[in-house]
């Protein structure tokens, strides 16, 4: 057929679809079967018959018997117009149309209009089993939907909701199952459908995994401790305060006459810049802490090897602060040292604050809150609580605000500011936690004024030069107490440290990108632990359907009114029955939990 004339009335394929010849001439002009009028090259379509037709209307079905022409035509050659006489008797528009469209699909005949040739017993055989598979799994498909919309499935169901959990889970953003659904592909939407088939519980955390955090600790090497000079400080008394459960003691108080020495784990001595260590926790930037269970910034052996107490003694780096009677820093002593550690809970160290160590320890936290007050600094103290998860069964437990918790608080923040000033002294570059004064007036006391000073607090920001914390009233502060919990930590005990053994330091330039990359992997951890609590604290709210509670009225508009849980430290939104100032107590109800979007609904009680 391609040394036929294309004229005008003439039957055509072009991409695939039929249509007539108008006109003809250098340029074809066609009709579609949509009506649409189109100006092609002749080289553009393919003949299927020379016409006439008057219209593609003219074009009806036709009925033939495929297989006997198929067993005619086997082992040999054919074209159109002699297929379209062996199946329908005559050569048509219609039955060339009808013809080819059995060519086209492939199962019985394949070719060109001119030379078609049928495919073999075993191809026919295939495409009939592909055929009914196809059918098959159409219908199981229809199947699957239907169940999903009543909300069930059968455990051969778990392929086809693969990518819905992967839409859940972040590994994809579309979903074939929620799109048939009729359902916007979000990952909340899928974790719904998760939840309401049963193919996820409450128990699924998706964040840290959607949100594509390790959920394991680094896998490398550590060296051995290196053999260098360490300060004996094994017969002086040094306590590691913390939460019950924590697993890693990273800071110990101790008392030598007027001297509080802060020790922290020597991460640095097994981790200098550039170590396989040190990568893997810049590629962090901090531990995960969960409900669920934390996730190490670190190799789990550092941690073993290094936290305060773990061992019968441990290196440290450790900060010896002199004050004056004021709560002003006067003097710092850096120094690598060798401590014999005592662990201690905040509730333990609280009973033994009528004895010493503690008395002193008490004394120099008051004296330097009231140095830091008198300098701006903010005190927002937000209840706080203890989430845990065991065989999926949620607790929460309120964290008393203890002193020992407050002495803890404040000798870490001094043993930064210790750090940064023996920087600035000795011209150490550091990464510089800085923090811009908020517009505010009076110093806040009530929960509701720490509310609304949170709300203006600015953000603080990691600089390579020194500049103040308006949040901590010091001139100049460093994070450096927690290196196994925290790159920046870890980054100025590097620096500490080459600088005491004169090794060379990393530049201005060096800190600011470790800051500016520690700040990027630090936002998804802080994400993800903020939503992993929110989720869990819902799940206690789903596993206590009937729970009562009080909260506190933060800020209102109107009658609708933000309000702090203390006993869970949520805070939420309610309608108020009565107008009632800030700082109220009201009782609550829970009435309605959705997980996958972490809201919980409450009625205030009158």
């Amino acid at each position: 057929m391609p040394d036929k004339v294309i004229s005008e009335n003439s039957l055509v394929l072009y991409k695939g679809r039929p249509a007539r010849v108008e006109q003809a001439g250098e340029k074809l002009e066609i009709e579609l079967e949509t009506g649409e009028v189109l100006k092609v090259r002749p080289k553009d379509v393919t003949l299927l018959h020379p016409g006439p037709l008057k219209s593609l209307k003219e074009i009806q079905p036709q009925q033939g018997d495929v297989e006997t022409a198929w067993e005619i035509v086997d082992g040999g050659q054919t074209t159109l117009q002699e297929l379209s006489d062996l199946l329908y008797g005559s050569y048509t528009p219609s039955t060339a149309l009808a013809a080819w469209r059995l060519v086209a699909e492939g199962r019985y005949f394949r070719g060109t209009p001119e030379d078609i040739s049928a495919t073999t017993p075993e191809e026919v055989k295939r495409q009939q089993e592909a055929k009914i598979a196809e059918a098959a799994n159409k219908q199981a498909w229809a199947e699957f939907l239907e169940r999903v919309r009543r909300g069930q499935i059968l455990p051969g169901d778990a392929a086809y909701l693969r990518d819905v959990e992967d839409l859940a889970l972040g590994h994809s953003n579309r979903s074939r199952v929620l799109r048939e659904l009729g359902r916007e592909e979000s990952p909340e939407n899928a974790h719904s459908l998760l939840l309401k088939v049963g193919y996820w519980d409450h128990s699924v955390d998706p964040y840290p995994v959607r949100f594509h955090l390790a959920l394991s600790p680094p896998e490398v090497d550590i060296p051995q401790v290196p053999g260098e000079a360490r300060l004996d400080l094994t017969d002086l008394p040094a306590f590691a305060i913390d939460d019950a459960g924590s697993d890693t003691p990273d800071d110990a108080l101790s008392v030598e006459g007027d001297c509080l020495w802060v020790h922290v784990a020597d991460v640095a001595a097994l981790a200098p810049p550039g170590s396989a260590v040190d990568l893997a926790a810049q590629a962090r930037g901090a531990t995960l802490h969960l409900p669920e269970g934390n996730v190490s910034m670190v190799p789990v052996e550092a941690v073993r090897c290094l936290g305060l107490g773990l061992n019968e003694t441990s290196p440290a780096l450790s900060l010896g602060l002199d004050f004056d009677a004021n709560g002003e820093l006067t003097g710092t002593r850096i120094v690598a040292s060798l401590v014999r550690v005592t662990r201690l809970t905040y509730g333990e160290a609280e009973a033994k604050l009528g004895e010493a160590p503690f008395v002193y320890l008490q004394q120099v936290a008051e004296r330097s809150a009231q140095y830091r007050r008198a300098k701006g600094a903010l005190f927002i103290d937000f209840p706080e609580v203890r989430i845990d998860v065991c065989h999926d069964v949620v607790t929460i437990e309120p964290l008393p605000p203890l002193r020992s918790r407050a002495i803890v608080q404040e000798a870490m923040v001094r043993a930064g500011e210790a750090a940064a000033r023996f920087g600035i002294q000795q011209d150490i570059p550091l990464p510089f936690a800085t923090q811009e004064r908020a517009e505010s007036g009076e110093l806040p006391t009530t929960l509701s004024q720490m509310f609304a000073q949170r709300r203006l607090t600015k953000r603080t920001q990691f600089k390579a030069s020194p500049a103040p914390h308006a949040g901590l009233g010091l001139d100049a502060y460093v994070q450096a107490t927690s290196p196994l919990r925290r790159y920046l930590d870890l980054v100025v005990h590097q620096q500490l440290r080459g600088y005491m053994r004169g090794d060379k330091l990393l530049d201005p330039q060096q800190i600011l990108e470790r800051a500016g990359a520690t700040e990027a992997a630090i936002g998804g951890v802080r994400r993800v632990q903020t939503l992993a609590e929110k989720h869990w604290t819902l799940v206690y709210l789903l596993q206590n359907e009937d729970w009562r509670g009080e909260g506190i009225i933060l800020d209102k508009r109107g009658r609708e009114a933000i309000i702090l849980i203390p006993s869970l430290a949520l805070e939420t939104r309610a309608h108020l029955p009565v107008d009632l100032p800030p700082d109220s107590t009201v009782s609550l109800s829970v009435t309605g939990v959705n997980l996958p979007r972490l809201e919980a609904h409450f009625r205030v009680l009158t």
